[in-house]
Formats: structure tokens, sequence, C-alpha cells
């Protein structure tokens, strides 16, 4: 299948998940990317792991994020080096780095200097919090930009004070706007034959990520999110039946629908409760575990299948051993194995992406630091 970004040169100056992220969306795409790395230790996301797993030297979390790419390793602050990269810069499509404000300027390589090299270069840029402004140089880290944007005050309940998510979405988010800004950017470069700058920031990508509860929050006279101090309850603007259920075996979902209805469905008598859909969100706490004493009385699989039977829409609540063998998952082959040398090999997930019905499977995992540097020089003739 020829992939619709074939033939585009990526050059990712980028470190740790956001960047790379980014850099990973692309190549699935059927961009070639580079990893430029500092020679001796490269990103240093090969050395930052998840539970302290590694595979062949590199961090599995490194392994995650850089499938079909390839390593140049080169020294910012060697005059030769620097050289050969503005060489790969003049043959690049876009070029994308995640360093501090000022760097790139001080080395040469920031937009109006690579401008002069390639007036058609589309240049995207990371940060935590923009590139200007007060917090222009404050680290940029997924945690510290969660606690920072308000999301920890929407997941779990009132007593459990602020709750981080349990993955980089600051992160994932962040990369995933990059990509979007790369490819639109693309698109107006096709319009106008010029360069283009992208910029992203973690924290704006993270406050877009929450725009549902915040235009909420900006249209309703500034009052916060109200979670509730009931368990299993998922949404702070939400009240029952949303939310999680335990059951006699297990623990059920519900989305939206009529309470009464769902109600009337399971046996729940609310009346004492429920007076009009003003009541749901007054009690809702009281209606939650009115519902959750309910949903203790039976198995997951009966109140599924009884509330399916209605038209009510439900699931059931699993952990990654019982997602990963439900029949859909292997249907949509969600999963990839990528073989390493030495007869090693990894499983990860799939881009979710399909074209003309087919899936974008990736063709190499991860390379080692600087493996394709001399091979690349050759081809580009850079001496």
């Amino acid at each position: 299948m020829n992939r619709p970004l074939e033939g585009l040169l990526v050059l990712e100056f980028c470190q740790f998940l956001a960047g790379p992220s980014a850099g990973l969306k692309l190549a699935d795409l059927g961009a070639r990317v580079i990893k430029i790395e500092r020679p001796g230790t490269g990103d240093a996301c090969r050395q930052l792991s998840i539970k302290n797993l590694f595979v062949a030297d590199d961090s599995l979390l490194f392994h995650t994020i850089n499938r079909n790419k390839e390593s140049y390793a080169a020294d910012l602050k060697n005059p030769e080096d620097l050289a050969r990269l503005k060489q790969l810069i003049a043959r690049a499509d876009v070029m994308t780095h995640n360093f501090r404000p000022g760097v790139m300027e001080k080395v040469g390589l920031d937009y109006a200097a690579v401008q002069v090299i390639n007036p058609k270069l589309i240049y995207g840029v990371v940060t935590g919090y923009g590139n200007e402004g007060p917090w222009a140089n404050k680290p940029g880290q997924d945690l510290l930009v969660q606690s920072v944007s308000g999301l920890t005050f929407l997941s779990g309940s009132a007593i459990d004070g602020p709750v981080p998510f349990g993955l980089s979405v600051s992160d994932i988010m962040c990369g995933n706007h990059l990509a979007q800004g790369i490819m639109a950017a693309l698109i107006k470069r096709a319009k106008t034959d010029k360069g283009v700058l992208v910029e992203v920031s973690l924290l704006e990508s993270i406050l877009d990520v929450q725009f549902e509860v915040i235009t909420t929050y900006l249209n309703d006279g500034g009052k916060l999110p109200d979670r509730s101090s009931a368990k299993g309850s998922a949404h702070a603007y939400l009240s029952a039946p949303y939310g999680m259920y335990e059951t006699l075996d297990g623990h059920i979902a519900l989305a939206m629908g009529s309470l009464p209805n769902i109600c009337s469905v399971i046996g729940c008598d609310i009346t004492d409760l429920y007076m009009d859909s003003n009541s749901a969100f007054d009690n809702r706490d009281k209606l939650i575990n009115r519902l959750a004493e309910t949903f203790k009385e039976q198995n997951s699989k009966l109140w599924l299948d009884l509330l399916d039977s209605h038209g009510i829409w439900s699931a059931e609540v699993l952990d990654y051993q019982s997602a990963t063998a439900l029949s859909n998952y292997k249907y949509l082959q969600i999963e990839q194995q990528l073989d390493l040398a030495e007869g090693k090999n990894i499983r990860t997930t799939v881009s979710p992406i399909r074209l003309d019905n087919e899936k974008l499977f990736a063709a190499k995992a991860a390379p080692k630091l600087g493996v394709d540097t001399v091979d690349i020089n050759k081809e580009f003739e850079i001496n």
C-alpha cells in the first residue's frame, strides 16, 4: 500500500514523548522520519523506563514511540556535525524540535535561520508553556502540566483530592496536535510554496482536551467542577446513571440514558429521590448509591443482557488481561510484533487509522543510536 506521506522527509530533533509521538504518527502514515540524536547518549527516553523494562539496551518506552524511524548521530555543538545537519535540513520537508526557548537560536537552527537554508521547510516546535510569556522557561513535564491545568480535579471522587491520569496524556495529546498542525502546514505549503512555523505546547494541548468542561466552567458563572462523593461517579458535570457500578462478580459502566427508565428496568425505586430532571443532580450521590446497591445483587452478565435488551448503553469494566482477550480486540488487529536484532521482539499497538481498508502496520522497530548515520551521509552526499 502506498501511504499518503511517502516521500516526505522529517528530521526529528525531539526527546521523550510529545515530539517523538508526533513523529510516530507521521512515520506510520508513510513519512521517512530521521531522529537526530546526541552521540553516545541519544534521546534521553532511551534510558527513561517504565517498571525498569528494557529491550536491547533501550527502554521499552523508547521502543513504543520510535518505530519506523532512523537514527542519525550528531552533536549540535560540533561545527562539522552542524554543517552536515544543515545539508540535511536543505533536503528535508519537515523539522521538529522540543528544545527550551533560545537553544536553537544559539546554534543557528531557529526558524528564521533554517528558512534561509530551506524556505519551504515546515518547522514544528513543542514547548511546555509556549515559546514566549512568563512561563516560557519552566520545565514542561506531563504530570506538572496536568497539575496546573485543572485536569486533576476531574477524575476520582470529591474525597480523593486531585487525581492525575495514569498515563502521559499531556504528552500524547500534544504529539497528536503537532502531527495535525504539520499536516495542515503541508497543505498550506502546497498552496503557497512557502514554509510554515507550527507551534504547540503541552499546556495548551491539555487545556484543549478539556474543552467540554472548561467551556461549561466559563459559562456557568465560574462554578468549579463538582465531583460526586459516591464511589464510581465518572463525570463532574453529569449525574446518575453515568458511572461505574460494582456487581456480584465485577463492575459495569452505564452511559447516558433516562434515569427513571433505567431504574424501572433494573427494579430500583428512586421515587423519593427523583422528582424531575433537576433532582438528578441535586441528589446525585444518593441516586448513585441507590443504583449501586441494586447492581450488587446480580452478576455482570445478567445486568448487561437486561440493559442491552432495553437499548440501554452499558459495558463491562475490564482490566488489560480481559480487554486484550476480547474477540473484538483480535478482530480489530490492535497488536503488532516488531522484530529486533538477535532474535528479540516486542509486542505493541498499531496505528488506529485504516486507509482503503488496510491497517498501518509498522515496518521496523525503533533504531539503535546512530545506526543510520553513515548510510544517510552517503545517500545525501554529505561530507
